[in-house]
């Protein structure tokens, strides 16, 4: 233990909470304890008696009475975070569709949620961004979230000043997103646009549904809000099923499937909004088409189009199918460069 020590604040420490000062110089300190010795009249600034919140000035000199030596250091952690397992390591990192010094764009797996959360357990993309760091000194951030067994174009920031950037383009809605997905029956006409509005409703369990709302009825319904989802029809099995593009012009939780629900076209394997054992007919409703079509979501966020915050380049971003959608897309013939990136580029 060391005696009574006077210290002058220098300098360069500029102008700065006494607390915050002592902590810096003594690691051994808490915050109960700054504030314990300030309240006891140990810890003085220029003789006089302060609080932890007390703001020191260079030039200003500190008491500080007897302290107990700092612990001895623990040994140095292991380079890679003993939480994330190699195998979630190795999957998030071969998940990277593209990466610069600002941005990280996933190719997130279906099945892993975007965040924690109610029943979503520890196993997510933010609890896995330790393993994304690349040798920077901060986790890249999450600037939007996808649904839990959605697939698709995921977009993480490096520095806060670019998760501000992208944010606020999606709140201005200058990304533009296009997801494929695979839907019961075949939407007539074959683009077109829902405006639906949404409100949460309780599902099974308890879970987090979303209940659709006639838009002449939005402004007086408790907490339901306008939603809008362009689709596209890009090619058709007989009646039975369609392949869609479909660009969310708002945001909305499960915008996308509770649309293409309330327009009687689910999509294939949502057992929430769909039906899980529905079987397609072929009269264009039920989730599951049955035979060797995975029973798993058809939801992919194929691409997402913004300008880059720093470089100020347009950049789109194109995810490759996962393995279960492009299992089914070959069952049924379907060829992903037999349509347009974009069949709504004419109006975009």
């Amino acid at each position: 233990m060391i005696g009574v020590q006077m210290i002058r604040v220098a300098e360069g420490e500029g102008e700065q909470r006494l607390d915050r000062w002592l902590k810096r110089r003594f690691a051994q300190l808490n915050q109960g304890t700054v504030e314990k010795l300030c309240r006891t009249g140990q810890i003085r600034v220029d003789g006089g008696r302060v609080k932890a919140a007390t703001h020191v000035l260079p030039g200003q000199e500190v008491r500080v009475p007897p302290l107990p030596e700092a612990a001895p250091e623990a040994p140095a952690a292991p380079a890679r975070n003993s939480r994330i397992t190699e195998a979630d390591e190795r999957m998030i990192e071969a998940a990277v569709l593209w990466r610069d010094e600002h941005i990280i764009a996933l190719n997130k797996p279906p099945g892993l949620p975007s965040q924690g959360g109610s029943g979503q357990g520890e196993r997510h993309v933010d609890g896995l961004t330790e393993a994304l760091k690349f040798g920077y000194k901060d986790r890249p951030k999450l600037v939007h979230r996808l649904d839990k067994d959605t697939s698709g174009v995921l977009l993480l920031a490096r520095t806060d000043r670019v998760a501000r950037a992208l944010s606020e383009a999606f709140r201005e809605r200058d990304t533009r997103k296009i997801y494929w997905a695979i839907v019961a029956g075949v939407p007539s006409p074959r683009k077109g646009t829902v405006r639906f509005g949404l409100v949460k409703a309780a599902g099974r369990g308890g879970e987090e549904k979303m209940l659709c709302i006639h838009p002449g009825k939005v402004a007086e319904t408790e907490g339901a809000k306008r939603a809008t989802t362009d689709f596209a029809v890009l090619e058709a099995l007989g009646s039975r099923a369609a392949w869609v593009a479909l660009v969310p012009v708002t945001g909305r939780t499960h915008q996308l499937r509770a649309h293409m629900a309330e327009i009687g076209h689910p999509i294939i394997g949502d057992g929430k909004y769909g039906g899980s054992g529905q079987e397609n007919l072929g009269d264009g409703w039920g989730a599951q088409l049955g035979g060797d079509i995975s029973r798993k979501l058809h939801l992919h966020a194929r691409s997402i189009s913004f300008t880059h915050p720093i470089t100020k380049k347009v950049m789109t971003l194109v995810a490759p199918l996962p393995e279960h959608m492009a299992r089914s897309w070959k069952t049924l013939g379907w060829s992903e460069g037999d349509v347009p990136a974009d069949p709504f580029e004419d109006e975009a």
